[in-house]
Order: C-alpha cells, then sequence, then structure tokens
C-alpha cells in the first residue's frame, strides 16, 4: 500500500546531525529517528522545505537537546502556544519565549526553575509580583530586574543578598534607608552608594570600611570631619581627597604614609592657589 506523501518523505529522509555534535537523542531516551517523526505531533511540517519545516538532528521538537528544540522554535515561534503544557521542562521553557505574553500565567507555578526562569523575564509586570516569592533565587533576582521600583518594597527582606543588592539598586530613595542596616556589607554598600543627606550621614559609623569608605567619597565635605580618624587607612585617604583645610590641618600627622602625602599635597596645592590669587 502506498504511503502518504509526508511519511513517505519521513521515511526518506533520514535523520542527519551535524559532524561533531552529540547524537540526536529523543528527551524521552533512545534515538531520534524515522518512528519518531511519524509519531510527531508535528510530523506534517516534515515535508516542507529549510525553515517552514524541521530537520531531526537540528531542528527538532522531540528532540533532548535544548538548542535543537530552540531552533525548531525559532522556525516556528507560532506553535509557542501550543507547547506550555508540554511534559518536558526544556520545551516548556523555550515554547515560553515565543509564546504570546497573555498565555503565560499559566506557568507561573510550574514545577521546574528553568521554565519559570524564562516566564520572569516576560510575564506582563502586572503579574510579575506573583513570582517574588519563587522558591529559587535566581527567578526572584529577575523579578527584582524588571518590577518597577515601586513595586520591589515586598523584597527588601529577601532572604537572598543577591536578591537584597538589585533591591537596593532600584528601591525608591524615599524608602532606601530602611535597608541601610542591612545584614550583608555588598547590600549596605549599594545602599551607601544612592543614599542622600541625612540618612547618608547615619551610615558613617557603618561597621565595614569598604561601606564607610563610598561614605566618605560622598559626604558633604564640610562633614568629613568626624571621618578624619577613622580606623581604617581607605576611609581617612578618601576623607583626605576632599575635606576642608580645617579637617586636613588634623591629619597632617596621620599614621598612614599614604594619607599623609594626599594631605601635604592638598595642602602645597591649595597653597599654591592662594598665592596666584594674590599674587
Amino acid at each position: 500500500m502506498k504511503m502518504p506523501d509526508a511519511v513517505h518523505l519521513i521515511a526518506s529522509r533520514r535523520p542527519r546531525t551535524p559532524a561533531g555534535d552529540i547524537p540526536a537523542l529523543h528527551w524521552q531516551g533512545g534515538p531520534v529517528d524515522d518512528s519518531t517523526c511519524a509519531s510527531c505531533v508535528y510530523a506534517h511540517v516534515r515535508a516542507r522545505p529549510g525553515e517552514q519545516g524541521c530537520e531531526p538532528g537540528h531542528a527538532c521538537m522531540q528532540d533532548v537537546y535544548a538548542r535543537r528544540i530552540d531552533r525548531f522554535f525559532r522556525w516556528h515561534p507560532a506553535l509557542g502556544d501550543e507547547q506550555l503544557a508540554h511534559p518536558y521542562f526544556e520545551v516548556r521553557a523555550i515554547a515560553a519565549r515565543h509564546a504570546s505574553v497573555f498565555r503565560l500565567a499559566v506557568l507561573i507555578d510550574d514545577p521546574d526553575e528553568t521554565v519559570r526562569l524564562q516566564i520572569a523575564l516576560r510575564l506582563p509586570l502586572a503579574q510579575l509580583s506573583r513570582l517574588s516569592t519563587d522558591p529559587h533565587r535566581e527567578v526572584r533576582i529577575r523579578v527584582a530586574q524588571r518590577l518597577a521600583p515601586g513595586a520591589l518594597a515586598a523584597l527588601r527582606d529577601d532572604p537572598d543578598y543577591g536578591v537584597r543588592e538589585l533591591v537596593a539598586l532600584r528601591l525608591p530613595l524615599a524608602i532606601l534607608p530602611a535597608m541601610a542596616a542591612d545584614p550583608d556589607r555588598a547590600v549596605r554598600m549599594r545602599v551607601a552608594q544612592r543614599l542622600e543627606m541625612p540618612a547618608l550621614l547615619r551610615m558613617a559609623s557603618d561597621a565595614e570600611p569598604e561601606v564607610r569608605r563610598i561614605v566618605a567619597e560622598r559626604l558633604p565635605a564640610p562633614l568629613l570631619a568626624r571621618m578624619a580618624s577613622d580606623s581604617d587607612w581607605r576611609v581617612r585617604w578618601e576623607v583626605a581627597q576632599r575635606a576642608d583645610a580645617a579637617t586636613l590641618n588634623t591629619m597632617r600627622d596621620d599614621d598612614d604614609v599614604e594619607v599623609r602625602q594626599t594631605v601635604r599635597e592638598r595642602q602645597a596645592s591649595e597653597a599654591t592657589r592662594i598665592g596666584v590669587i594674590h599674587g
């Protein structure tokens, strides 16, 4: 009995895998072969030429290899909506890159974080906050990157410092002081880079010198005197870069040679400037 044209073509075109590439394997195990193609829901596209069709070992939704699945959906992006419930997580994740954004909410509770990572990149902002308590840190990081600044307050106390660091970078300044006492140094450094007075001044006594150094870089010069005797020479060096004349005088005999040199260079430069003005 004569086979239908599409099935006949499947049987006559063997799966091709580029030289050196991994073999074409089915996501459920075993090779991708003629029987795989014949039973595929998209068997009808196999008869089409080039990127209008598909190609086992190169562009195939049945393959275990994500790159081949991705190539299939790039050739056929309109099929993304149809595969959001596929049993293989890689297919769901890649289909989510191409599916309508209005269909993505069905994947918010997907059991695989790879899928949730994909929808966190595309979900409409109005629905994105539903992922703010996701169990996987990478998902929450992507949420923190995309949420509107005013909606980030819910993530200020996230258990992962990486999430909180992103929040500190984007949180509205009006509520940023609440993060000045964060338990992680990296988060407080981000806070110190953005805080405005008078909240910035309160961080001048932070326990970490890296945080205090940032404060010394940004504090108004007339307020730097309180940091001129800081226990860390790097903080005092930053103070010496910007302090007023009175504060510099108190630092001439600093314990650190780099700080003393900076003080004297600034004082000499200032004396030269005044001499030029009055000369």
